[in-house]
């Protein structure tokens, strides 16, 4: 099996980047999720949560990391971000290389909402961005009733700013609704297998 090509799927808060990777997930096409394995690699008997735990006892019960116990850390002291990106970050690339390596379709996804923030766009083939006009992106985060909008101009501000993702894409989806998001993925997929062909 050649090795297969990755895609890498990212968005900003609100812009469907999830409903978008379950639409590849429901056409075959495997996923991996930053989020999800940032989640398995804080819960458990895993090498993160023990160092994690050597790190900021506190931040750990059950053999789970209290994320908020965390945040509330490195908002007083920056250095525990450096220190526990040097703890998750290769452990999230080997997840990532091991998915690729065992994939066995000829199209991946890596699903990761700081993909370019993060340069993980390096390990990618191509990029796809999510994508809905500003209006619709405030209206769904403000209506999921998790959030205000001080909240929302916070994360926004972290990250990249959706013009300058869409610049750097070579696909983009706009999810204004679940049918046209869905042509635009069944397009994608189809590009990508005709550019392979060739």
């Amino acid at each position: 099996m050649t090795k297969p090509f990755v895609l890498g799927l990212t968005g900003s808060i609100g812009m469907g980047k999830s409903t978008t990777a379950q639409m590849f997930a429901d056409m075959g096409i495997p996923v991996w999720d930053a989020d999800a394995t940032v989640h398995d690699l804080y819960t458990g008997d895993t090498p993160a949560v023990r160092q994690i735990a050597d790190m900021i006892p506190t931040a750990v019960a059950n053999q789970t990391v209290n994320r908020e116990t965390l945040k509330n850390f490195i908002a007083k002291d920056q250095s525990i971000l450096q220190k526990l990106e040097s703890i998750v970050q290769p452990l999230i690339a080997q997840s990532r290389a091991n998915f690729i390596a065992n994939a066995t379709s000829d199209i991946v996804i890596i699903d990761h909402p700081l993909l370019l923030e993060s340069r993980s766009d390096a390990y990618c083939d191509a990029i796809l961005v999510v994508t809905v006009d500003p209006e619709t992106q405030r209206n769904r985060v403000l209506s999921r009733g998790t959030m205000d909008q001080a909240t929302l101009d916070i994360i926004l501000a972290k990250q990249m700013p959706d013009a300058e993702k869409r610049k750097r894409a070579d696909f983009i989806v706009e999810t204004t609704t679940l049918d046209a998001a869905r042509a635009q993925v069944q397009t994608v997929i189809k590009q990508i297998r005709e550019q392979r062909d060739a």
